[in-house]
């Protein structure tokens, strides 16, 4: 697995790195596994104070690090156009991203060069072959069948 220095995820100020590393976290894979579910997020928060969203939001962005061509501009794009997950990235059709991405630029001017198809290609098949690495229920709140309670 690729991994980085906690230092490049966007979004983490000066002070949260430093408690982080503080607590041994210092690439975005060793965050991955500190912050994979919710119960691991709300430990980690409680060790080191940032707040449980934020540390979602940091968890899914060293998910996307993940993915092979995966900047921080083409990231901060891909959350602009909704696609805050590698869960979610998965299921995209790639021209449809590829033109949202595009629109999306456009009004923000957020990455100099935009992805041509063929990449966003690659990034979806590539997150189809990762295994998925955060929860986003806890245990106890998921079904066990794989089906949703309903209550009659």
């Amino acid at each position: 697995m690729t991994t980085y220095p906690i230092t490049h995820i966007d979004g983490l100020d000066t002070d949260e790195v430093k408690t982080l590393r503080s607590l041994g976290i210092r690439t975005t894979e060793r965050l991955l596994d500190e912050a994979k579910s919710p119960k691991a997020r709300r430990r980690l928060a409680e060790r080191c104070g940032i707040d449980e969203k934020r540390l979602l939001r940091f968890a899914n962005a060293c998910d996307h690090m993940r993915i092979k061509g995966m900047g921080k501009g083409y990231l901060g794009l891909l959350q602009e156009v909704g696609v805050d997950t590698v869960r979610e990235l998965r299921y995209r059709k790639p021209e449809n991203l590829a033109r949202a991405m595009a629109e999306a630029n456009e009004r923000k001017r957020l990455v100099r060069f935009l992805p041509p198809e063929k990449l966003v290609v690659r990034w979806i098949e590539h997150a189809k072959k990762l295994p998925l690495k955060i929860s986003y229920k806890d245990q106890a709140e998921a079904p066990r069948n794989g089906r949703r309670r309903v209550d009659a």
